[in-house]
């Protein structure tokens, strides 16, 4: 008789050290950006700040991060032409109005260009799914 083995992984989270509940260090980020990509990024990192009282921010990788305490949901970046704003569990985030990019395993992000129209309504949609499904995640394992 042969007896098979099954085994389960379940996939740890990716946690950061150091959230704070207003980082100073994200301020002085959001000065060395100025101009229209800066309050692109802006705009939707306060977005971020106020899914609930519980969101912590850190500088990582050289951008500011949304948290719920130790664990990442989204963060913004400026590049030459571009904002991105990111979600770490953004492969598992509905999306029906196709706005993600990104192939891999689990982070996705928006691209966001100045004088570029913005669907504003879905991408705050995907902000709040973020923080929704990280703190689902937190709460039920």
């Amino acid at each position: 008789m042969r007896t098979e083995m099954r085994t389960t992984t379940r996939r740890e989270l990716f946690r950061l050290s150091g959230a704070v509940e207003r980082d100073p260090a994200i301020d002085a980020w959001m000065k060395r950006h100025a101009g229209a990509l800066g309050a692109i990024a802006q705009q939707w990192f306060e977005v971020m700040r106020k899914c609930g009282d519980e969101v912590r921010e850190l500088m990582h990788d050289g951008c500011p991060v949304a948290c719920l305490g130790d664990m990442p949901f989204g963060y913004v970046n400026v590049f030459a032409s571009h904002v991105n704003v990111g979600f770490f569990q953004g492969a598992a985030l509905p999306d029906p109005e196709r706005l993600l990019e990104g192939s891999g395993k689990f982070m996705r992000h928006v691209k966001l260009r100045p004088g570029t129209a913005t669907n504003a309504a879905a991408l705050s949609r995907l902000i709040a799914a973020a923080y929704d499904d990280i703190k689902a995640r937190v709460e039920h394992g």
